[in-house]
Order: C-alpha cells, then structure tokens, then sequence
C-alpha cells in the first residue's frame, strides 16, 4: 500500500482546462435548473409522478455528498460523470464505484485521452472505417489541491501505467476515502500533457461548449478527426 502522507499536493488553477466527451449525452435538465441544490429532492418526488423513468436520466445523487452538487449552465458536463458510475466503466482512478472527472490541460492531452480509449471500443467491437461517433469539445476551469503524482516516485509508477489500472484505482479509493480532491498526473497518451481526476464536480466551473468533432477510424486506428463546422480534417499522429 502506498503512503499517501508521502505524496506531495498541488495548488492547480487552469483556465481553458479540456474534456471530450460523446455528443450523444443530453444536458440534465436538473442539473441546468437555476433551482437551489438543495431543492432537488423534493423536485425529483414531485417530477417522478409524471416521469417514473427520471432518475435514469439523472442517475445516482447519492453517490455525492450533497453540499458538493452544483446547478446552473453546463452543470451537467460536471455531475454526470459522478452521478453515472459503473463497474462495467471503469476508470485509471476508480474501478467504478464512485466516479471521476478527467481533464487534460490542452485540446491535444484531452484528443489523445479520448481518442485511446475510443480506439479500443471500435477494435472490440470489430467496426468498419469510417467516421464514426460526434464528440463535443468541453472547455472550463479547475480549481483544487491535488495529490500530486508527477514527480516520477518508483512506488507511484505502477498507477501511471498505460494499461493495467490496478494500481491507480487503488491509490485513487485510498485517496478518496482519506479525504482527498484529487490527483493531477502526466498524461501517458500525450508527452509532455498534464491531466487531473477530480473526485468532486464542485472544483471545476464554468463549463462551456467549444468544436464538435468527428473521428475517422481507419479499421485499427483513429486516424483523423474533423470539425464539422468548418470541415477541417486533421491528421493524427501515429503512436
């Protein structure tokens, strides 16, 4: 087991902080609701009577202590990720049970994180090339005091490998469980890029939407992604 008095933290402030998520997630109307937090309960009893199918929609609040939640415009591109947990997703930082926000530093760490983890979902599923799934580009800030993993500790190299999460989802429940933010870590798709995986939607804000994108799987690789706005087609370097 890891020493977590050992890790060093990090005051990190970005602005212009990068998420790519699938365009087919609809904003949460509750979550956009200009209503208080702490309203939501009695909203959900009162809207379940006409819409039994509701908390599908919103997924798990119990998941999160209540005074982390947060409303407003784009609310929803921070909650859902926390709200929407499953073993069957999971990630580096949590095997599935509680949930994690990853962001990159730059449009490029965020493309590459995405673009990985998109590959190995068409190659399982065997697809043919083409361009595939809308993405859309989410742009916002952080705010947090992070455990910080970058310093290139032997006893953390194992929760920075690029395939077997064991080890980092263990850190992440030790962590989390210990009363921690979060962790900012080197990006292991992109050099030189920075991420972070917040453990509470309350240290992001100010989301807002920036491209659409569009990828082009190849039959083994993501080779180009497109902004339909303008029908620009970038190449992507193969790694």
């Amino acid at each position: 087991m890891i020493d977590l008095a050992a890790i060093p933290r990090a005051d990190i402030a970005w602005r212009g902080a990068v998420r790519i998520i699938r365009s087919a997630w609809p904003p949460i109307d509750l979550f956009e609701d200009i209503a208080d937090p702490a309203d939501w309960p009695l909203l959900i009893a009162a809207e379940q009577k006409t819409n039994p199918r509701l908390m599908e929609t919103i997924g798990n609040l119990d998941l999160l202590p209540q005074d982390r939640w947060v409303a407003g415009a784009g609310a929803s591109y921070l909650m859902a990720p926390f709200t929407h947990v499953s073993p069957d997703r999971p990630s580096r930082f949590s095997a599935g049970a509680y949930g994690v926000l990853y962001l990159g530093d730059s449009f490029e760490v965020a493309l590459a994180e995405t673009i990985h983890h998109h590959q190995r979902f068409m190659a399982a599923t065997a697809e043919p090339p083409g361009w595939t799934s809308q993405f859309r580009e989410i742009v916002l800030n952080v705010a947090a005091s992070l455990h910080d993993l970058r310093g290139g500790s032997a006893d953390l190299a194992a929760t920075l490998s690029p395939d077997d999460y064991a080890a980092s989802q263990s850190l992440g429940a030790q962590l989390r469980a210990s009363g921690s933010e979060g962790v900012v870590f080197p990006s292991v798709r992109h050099a030189g890029g920075t991420c972070v995986g917040l453990f509470y939607p309350d240290l992001a804000s100010g989301p807002v939407q920036g491209r659409h994108l569009d990828y082009h799987w190849d039959g083994s690789r993501v080779d180009l992604f497109r902004v339909p706005a303008t029908g620009e087609v970038f190449r992507i370097e193969d790694r």
